[in-house]
């Protein structure tokens, strides 16, 4: 069926982790943009999103859409109450791993929708976890006022179970970065020019490795890591898989940070234990990628993905690049799950020669691993339209 012309405007606020330069919280945000515009044209309902933001100015300027700052109370209450509705997610909001205070925020926006009788969404949210029981009454006394509530993986639903929300009422589906597309060349030629990020894109095509200089393509190995061991073991045995790599085959390895500034700490740290460059020591962190198609376009360059951020194992799996998952979080494990995958290694158990046998089996291995999971990513792919799909039908 083809698209429809819009016979109206909704305007909907989006409350989640947005403006903070968190690579994988900017994906969520642009993914649910993307699917919302192409659900609406499709059903004929224009949706006119309304970002929630740390940095309203940057946001408005990545995505074209309007932008008001998270934070300011008077603005908050001016742009829910002249809304159609609010979305939350998606991403990790409803948990206190990270701080007291993260639960309190999101609950409170939402709250503060439905007492201005708004529609709430609960859009493809990880939950959990959650370890202060008070939280409990709050986030299912909330919930079950929302008309539409999904989440991206089973663990959440039954978290939600205890919180007294009926499994009736919750839908399981992927993050909705699966759904998230490549630009087209000319739009990533356009971005590469404006940000003065220089890709190694733009000298080939996307997915393809740089070439070696002799005619034949060196393999890319992308490495996303954060810090999260206060000695760094976990940095030191990934660095020390990397080597035995390097030291059986030549490969380029490109560190890919998705929380900046920190992440291009933790990534310095890698590259400086990796070793020096020279012959078959190829080492780069890709630096300045704000935008999560930029992002994404580096990820579809590499033959192999070792992550331990949730979105660069998501990103790869889009673009069909073999992961190596370094389990952190449950939320890993939850993922890799649903392609039939476990961690190859976790922060507080790491060997790093089965991680280097891993990348090196992936490489020699890489259209198998496609073909094998093929099905798999494709349902994820259509099943992340499902929250827009829904949002959109309650306003028609």
């Amino acid at each position: 069926m083809g698209s429809q012309t819009p016979r109206s405007g909704k305007r909907v606020v989006l409350s989640g982790y947005y403006g903070f330069d968190n690579s994988g919280d900017e994906a969520v945000l642009q993914s649910i943009l993307l699917a919302l515009q192409e659900q609406g044209e499709a059903a004929g309902v224009r949706i006119q999103p309304v970002v929630l933001s740390a940095n309203p100015q940057r946001t408005t300027e990545m995505y074209g859409v309007e932008a008001v700052h998270r934070m300011k109370i008077p603005d908050l209450f001016r742009t829910i109450r002249s809304s159609d509705g609010l979305i939350s997610g998606g991403g990790s909001l409803l948990q206190d791993a990270t701080s007291s205070r993260t639960i309190p925020y999101y609950l409170l926006v939402l709250k503060l929708a439905q007492w201005f009788r708004k529609p709430t969404f609960i859009y493809s949210q990880g939950v959990g976890p959650v370890s202060n029981r008070r939280f409990y009454s709050w986030i299912g006394s909330t919930f079950k006022k929302c008309p539409m509530i999904s989440v991206r993986d089973q663990e959440s639903a039954d978290l939600l179970g205890t919180m007294g929300v009926p499994a009736s009422s919750v839908r399981v589906v992927p993050d909705p970065v699966m759904g998230l597309p490549l630009r087209s060349a000319e739009a990533g030629a356009e971005s590469d020019s404006s940000s003065g990020h220089q890709s190694p894109l733009t000298a080939g095509r996307a997915g393809q490795a740089p070439d070696d200089g002799a005619g034949s393509a060196v393999p890319v190995i992308g490495v996303s890591v954060r810090y999260w061991n206060t000695d760094r073991s976990e940095l030191d045995a990934l660095a020390e898989a990397l080597r035995v790599v390097m030291s059986r085959r030549q490969v380029q390895i490109r560190l890919l940070p998705f929380h900046l500034p920190s992440d291009e700490e933790a990534s310095a740290y890698v590259a400086d234990r990796v070793g020096p460059k020279g012959e078959g020591h190829d080492v780069r962190i890709v630096s300045g990628v704000t935008h999560p198609q930029d992002m994404l376009a580096e990820v579809s360059a590499c033959d192999v993905l070792v992550g331990m951020r949730l979105h660069s194992l998501i990103y790869a799996a889009s673009q069909f690049v073999p992961m190596v998952g370094v389990s952190y979080d449950p939320k890993i494990d939850q993922f890799l799950a649903r392609l039939g995958m476990v961690a190859a290694a976790s922060t507080e158990q790491f060997d790093p020669a089965a991680v280097a046998a891993e990348i090196e089996r992936l490489l020699d291995g890489r259209e198998a691993w496609a073909a094998e999971k093929k099905a798999a990513i494709d349902r994820l792919k259509k099943e992340a339209q499902q929250p827009a799909q829904q949002i959109v039908q309650y306003y028609r």
